[in-house]
């Protein structure tokens, strides 16, 4: 951009900058949430959960399944991306 575009756009920063900020903290979300790390350290505590009683088996299933979707995704899409993020 030129200066006189700069000058212009000037009184647009800080929206520009709220925008900057929260795509890196979406950015970082999305990598903490399909951290495969993450997302078996879930599952040993939705595992202990169930033998504790503290859940049912139904709802041990349905959590197990919404955790290994993610693993899953995690895992397809950080052989597309090489770094271990989806996006």
């Amino acid at each position: 951009m030129g200066l006189i575009s700069e000058v212009f756009l000037l009184p647009l920063a800080p929206a520009r900058g709220s925008g900057w900020v929260i795509r890196q903290v979406l950015q970082e979300a999305e990598r903490i949430y399909y951290d495969p790390a993450t997302i078996r350290a879930e599952l040993a505590r939705l595992e202990e959960q169930l033998e504790a009683g503290q859940i049912t088996e139904e709802e041990f299933d349905r959590q197990e399944d919404d955790l290994l979707d993610r693993l899953e995704t995690a895992t397809r899409t950080s052989a597309g991306t090489g770094d271990g993020t989806a996006q």
